[in-house]
């Protein structure tokens, strides 16, 4: 599907995305999806974006991605700057995961044009810190088989381990103790991440726990909407706190900017690059670190990521590492650090269009 804005055409790309291992997290597990990906083309000139659908991200499927944005390609665009179809896009209410798609691929084209690679037009250095590789929640059994398969053969050194088992805390205790017995062998950093699967109480003392068992922090340990416990979970904190889902937008971080260490933002949950760079400078502002992750995204979007990643504290962008195959070619493990392809705009592109 594509339509043309004056100059500019815009293409749809509907594309199954496969993973070798399905994620699970307290919310449920992740499998198989559809991503939408955009081309915009301008001057001769392509620029490649992706919007991986989700609930939480208010679009749900890839048909209401594209429905989004067709609404919003049809308001005359072309000639607007990428701020001012941001400000568009938000008058709509067009969801964060629908226009992130086409920030990114807005970015990567205005940087071609340019001539020069993404984090250069923004004046930001080349990622320097090692991405985490990711753990869902599983059982012991199953964590002792997974961990060989995903550091034997790479140069991955820290390992996020989503905790928040439905099973409770006691689950938890068990993943995460054979965790520890089973990365004696490779030298791994241990992070853990409970995407709000603990109440207070359990937070707490998960954290108590945690600081005791080689892990450098704690993300999101309170569910989403419950951010005045926050305060409670700060006071005495044996761990830094880092928030995800409770920090959507920039101006949401000055809220409880004085209970956390850190906020963890995602393009497709803010909406793209232009409100990443918010969220990192607002940050930065209030004297707080910073964390980048993904969901489930090729390295298309990875790429992106990883071209403003270069002033981030903590890296999580490993979603493309467990796709088969990876539908775009891009951003690659480079001595444990995710590095965008030396190249005009992010690097990436969608290897076979349709």
């Amino acid at each position: 599907m594509y339509f043309s804005v004056f100059k500019m055409k815009i293409t749809f790309h509907k594309i199954l995305i496969k993973k070798r291992f399905p994620l699970a997290i307290s919310r449920g597990v992740h499998g198989d999806t559809h991503n939408v990906f955009i081309r915009v083309e301008k001057d001769g000139i392509v620029g490649w974006g992706e919007s991986a659908p989700g609930k939480n991200e208010g679009a749900q499927t890839p048909e209401i991605v594209i429905s989004e944005l067709s609404k919003l390609i049809q308001t005359e665009i072309d000639n607007k700057s990428i701020y001012e179809i941001e400000e568009i896009a938000r008058e709509l209410k067009i969801s964060p995961c629908s226009y992130a798609g086409l920030d990114i691929a807005l970015w990567d084209w205005k940087a071609k044009k340019a001539k020069t690679p993404l984090y250069n037009l923004l004046g930001l250095p080349l990622p320097k810190i090692m991405t985490s590789i990711t753990l869902g929640i599983m059982s012991p059994k199953s964590v002792k088989e997974r961990i060989p398969l995903l550091f034997e053969s790479g140069s991955a050194k820290f390992l996020k381990v989503k905790l928040g088992s439905p099973e409770g805390i006691e689950a938890d205790k068990r993943m995460y103790n054979q965790v520890l017995e089973s990365i004696k062998p490779y030298n791994i950093g241990l992070r853990v991440d409970a995407n709000g699967g603990w109440n207070l109480e359990n937070a707490k003392h998960m954290i108590e726990w945690l600081s005791k068992r080689k892990c450098d922090y704690v993300e999101q340990p309170l569910p989403e909407g419950m951010e005045k416990n926050l305060k409670t979970l700060y006071e005495n904190r044996l761990l830094p706190i880092f928030v995800d889902e409770s920090c959507r937008y920039s101006n949401d971080i000055i809220n409880y900017s004085n209970w956390i260490d850190g906020v963890n933002l995602k393009l497709m949950k803010c909406g793209g690059i232009t409100e990443a760079l918010r969220i990192l400078s607002t940050a930065k502002a209030l004297g707080l670190e910073t964390m980048i992750g993904c969901m489930s995204e090729s390295s298309i979007s990875i790429s992106a990521a990883a071209s403003i990643s270069g002033q981030i504290n903590h890296i999580d962008l490993d979603s493309h590492y467990n796709l088969k195959p990876d539908p775009a070619s891009g951003a690659k493990m480079i001595d444990g650090i995710t590095m965008p392809r030396i190249a005009p705009g992010h690097g990436a592109f969608l290897i076979n269009e349709i």
